[in-house]
């Protein structure tokens, strides 16, 4: 897909070119790893054209460009998502605009329900697969050859290597699993959480698969870190709801921006 010629006008025009080590997309009550992003620009999704106006509290809708790590990054501060308009595709502009404008790597960060009491709420997450529950896929209507995305090592062994690294540079535990994505927006039964972890997933959500599967789409390599807000429905008594999501992915945003700035200071200068 090519950008949007007058998104990118506008972005260079602002001082966004590139090239840049790592585009990062924050996930709900994540926007304290923007705190971290020095000599930072920024702009309202509204200001850019073909951006989407994100919908859920907790998701700030502003692009930023500065430097994490001493290195120079875009961080795309909150997301739409597919419940929203019932649009897979909702990302596909931004993330399109970011490889435009020289970003090749991807980290993707959610809040997530976990299915494993031993992986609390306030743990941090790195993913290694993901399971498709949701019935959606953004590149559906897409007309060329290059739909046919191979998802083989979709979240890159090599940024998952780094993540690892960075983790325990920053004296941060890491567990990893495969993420489920269901639709949303209601959170998933009990029985749909039991379904889930018969198949394999360790965590449940309602983002990050879209954005993966048009990331490598794009063409980046791409890496995601899920912070676990809640224990899934039905696991030990989990109930989740919003409230709970935002406030504990908000206390936990400490650690995501310490591992994220660990993470981009390994990769190589853009």
């Amino acid at each position: 897909m090519v950008a949007d010629d007058a998104a990118l006008a506008q972005l260079r025009a602002e001082g966004f070119a590139g090239p840049h080590a790592c585009a990062l997309v924050t996930g709900t009550g994540l926007g304290a790893l923007v705190e971290a992003v020095e000599e930072r620009r920024s702009l309202a999704y509204g200001e850019i054209p073909g951006f989407p106006a994100p919908g859920v509290s907790g998701h700030g809708g502003r692009l930023h460009r500065g430097r994490l790590a001493g290195r120079s990054v875009l961080v795309f501060e909150g997301r739409a998502h597919a419940y929203e308009r019932g649009d897979a595709a909702a990302m596909r502009g931004p993330l399109a605009a970011a490889r435009a404008m020289g970003a090749g790597r991807l980290l993707l960060t959610n809040a997530s329900g976990s299915l494993r009491p031993s992986v609390g709420p306030g743990s941090l997450v790195m993913l290694s697969d993901h399971i498709n529950l949701s019935g959606l896929n953004p590149l559906i209507g897409e007309a060329s050859e290059a739909r046919f995305v191979p998802l083989t090592d979709a979240y890159d062994p090599a940024l998952r290597r780094a993540l690892r690294a960075a983790a325990q540079e920053a004296g941060l535990p890491l567990a990893e699993g495969v993420y489920a994505w269901f639709s949303g927006p209601s959170f998933e039964t009990p029985a749909e959480v039991r379904m889930a972890g018969i198949l394999g997933a360790d965590l449940v959500g309602m983002s990050t698969v879209p954005e993966t599967i048009l990331a490598r789409f794009l063409g980046f390599s791409v890496a995601a870190i899920s912070v676990v807000t809640n224990l899934a429905a039905g696991i030990e008594g989990g109930d989740p709801h919003h409230a709970e999501t935002k406030a504990v992915a908000a206390r936990a945003g400490t650690d995501l921006a310490r591992l994220a700035a660990a993470f981009v200071a390994r990769l190589p200068e853009p």
